[in-house]
């Protein structure tokens, strides 16, 4: 069997098309691929799920390297008190396939036996994909906990996983004489495979050659670091010595940084939206001996996220389908809503969500902290609004479940806000189909790309979000900023926050001011009481010109098929 050809097994069910024929292996902390397969913590891992399916459907020579993490992420429940609670129960997929492959690879000088499952592509059209196990005979409980929970919260447990992804990937691949021409690091956390492939091919050069790296981090402080030593002592540089280690990669301290070694072991490396590759560029131009960062901007699949009757009317131009549809898509979330809330929603009127991962720098509950305001915003009988929020917080961040237990709280006070446990596909797609206005909050210029917006958008939800990551490629907005002269309001896609104050070294573009959180808080009240309300209520036509128009534009470059393409345009 040629090295460059899958077992027969675990083939792509499709000839590749002519400009897809590159083999390439994707490595992957987390896959969102369908509700059912609990492998995914948030944004990364929907980006990652919708590249597989739409690698698949453009007939691309693709595979997926994961985990499959036995209690998933977490189970976000209530406690008897309904404040948040976390549990982690075990995850059980009689779809995927023992491939037969098991083997060892060492950690703290140790061997830990790993396993490998497969995901058919004919299950929920992606290429095809294996995922990666520690709980298997033959390892003690440590052993097997390596593969329990997604970013566990214990360092040597973290890295370990790290190097289950990396090293044992890099392995698995050998194990079935597979040798692709790419091997992609979707985030650092894979990296510990570029020295498994340096003892494999033999040298740094030719392991450039083969990778390549996508960071999702717009700031140097978030990229995964830890002590050398450390490292060393797990067997994270698969048996390298730290002279050999510091040889190829240029580090020559004692602190490791993921992502410089991934920078300077890769051909190329790529952000995931235009103003993050410029933000990475600027971040990374100080450090000598790494590689070229492009951009590739992130998007969602078009066809497991859009609703077939509202896309069908986007086609043909029809607003007043597109009107009907969206407000019978708001039915099934208001079901949800009042299972979990006791509320009912009404589909009359103008319904808000904001859901994604909470964390600080996303500022979940930004219009609260003005409480005077937020209450008129929320009791406004001529102009009433819903408000719903979801998402997940990292299930050790005691501050981020302490602000979704402030929001949860809060609701009591307003019939017409809820917030929501279980934040997973199945929850996301019913909030991007019945929402009418899609809230993005994060501090400029910290959210790298964020896709949740798209989606939202070929659902016929209007986004209203600070001026970051995708959306400064795709917003229109009413009044014409001075570098966009091409955008008037015959154009508006979307309601943006504008820039203001003085602009930080690393994004000259940003005049942004100390107080940030007062400035986007007034401009989103502003947005929302002189402009999204009236519009939606005394001017539907006009709202319903700009779902077109919103729909139209997203569909015309955010989804994932351009992705795919453009990976292998620019990157492999």
């Amino acid at each position: 069997m040629p090295a460059s050809q899958l077992p027969s097994a675990f083939r792509h069910p499709y000839s590749f098309a002519s400009s897809y024929k590159k083999s390439v292996a994707y490595f992957s902390m987390e896959y969102a691929i369908d509700q059912s397969l609990k492998t995914y913590s948030g944004g990364l891992g929907f980006l990652a799920g919708s590249h597989m399916k739409s690698a698949f459907d453009e007939r691309q020579n693709l595979i997926g390297i994961g985990i499959l993490w036995k209690y998933g992420y977490y189970d976000q429940t209530r406690n008897a008190d309904n404040s948040m609670d976390v549990e982690f129960r075990e995850k059980m997929y009689s779809f995927l396939q023992d491939t037969g492959v098991r083997f060892p690879i060492a950690i703290s000088g140790r061997p830990v036996w790993v396993q490998a499952y497969y995901l058919d592509p004919k299950h929920f059209n992606t290429v095809p994909m294996f995922f990666l196990t520690t709980d298997e005979n033959g390892n003690d409980t440590e052993a097997r906990s390596i593969s329990y929970r997604l970013y566990d919260a214990d360092s040597s447990l973290k890295v370990s996983q790290c190097m289950v992804l990396g090293l044992g990937g890099a392995k698995f691949l050998d194990q079935i004489n597979y040798q692709p021409e790419v091997y992609h690091l979707n985030e650092a956390h894979a990296v510990s495979a570029a020295f498994h492939l340096y003892q494999s091919l033999g040298s740094a050069e030719a392991v450039r050659r083969r990778m390549v790296f996508t960071t999702h981090t717009p700031e140097e402080a978030g990229n995964e670091k830890h002590d050398i030593g450390f490292l060393n002592k797990l067997g994270f540089f698969g048996g390298l010595s730290l002279d050999k280690v510091s040889e190829i990669t240029g580090i020559n301290d004692s602190i490791f940084n993921h992502s410089l070694a991934a920078l300077r072991l890769s051909r190329k490396a790529n952000g995931v939206s235009k103003l993050h590759g410029e933000v990475s560029r600027k971040m990374w131009n100080h450090y000598p001996n790494i590689c070229e960062i492009t951009h590739v901007t992130n998007a969602q699949n078009s066809q497991y996220w859009a609703d077939s009757r509202l896309e069908a009317a986007r086609q043909t131009g029809d607003t007043t389908a597109i009107a009907t549809r969206k407000k019978a898509l708001k039915q099934p979330l208001f079901n949800i809503v009042a299972d979990q809330s006791g509320k009912l929603f009404d589909p009359n009127v103008l319904t808000m969500v904001w859901a994604r991962r909470f964390a600080a720098y996303k500022r979940p509950d930004l219009l609260t902290h003005d409480g005077e305001r937020f209450r008129r915003l929320m009791q406004n009988r001529d102009y009433p609004l819903q408000m719903v929020w979801a998402g997940k917080p990292y299930p050790f961040d005691e501050g981020a479940i302490r602000t979704f237990n402030h929001l949860y709280y809060l609701s009591h006070l307003y019939p017409r806000m809820a917030v929501l446990t279980g934040h997973e596909l199945a929850l996301s797609k019913a909030l991007k189909d019945g929402a009418d206005l899609w809230l993005n909050t994060p501090v400029v210029p910290r959210e790298a790309s964020g896709t949740s917006g798209m989606t939202a958008a070929m659902n016929g939800a209007i986004n209203v979000s600070t001026n970051d990551g995708w959306i400064c490629e795709f917003a229109k907005p009413g009044t014409a900023p001075a570098d966009r002269p091409d955008c008037t309001g015959t154009q508006q896609n979307s309601f943006i926050v504008p820039l203001a104050g003085i602009a930080p070294a690393n994004r000259p573009d940003n005049p942004g001011k100390p107080d940030s959180d007062s400035h986007d808080r007034e401009h989103l009240f502003q947005l929302l009481e002189e402009d999204i309300l009236p519009m939606y209520y005394d001017r539907p036509a006009d709202w319903q010109a700009l779902q077109l128009r919103s729909m139209n534009d997203v569909n015309a470059y955010f989804t994932s098929a351009r992705m795919v393409r453009e990976y292998y345009e620019k990157v492999y």
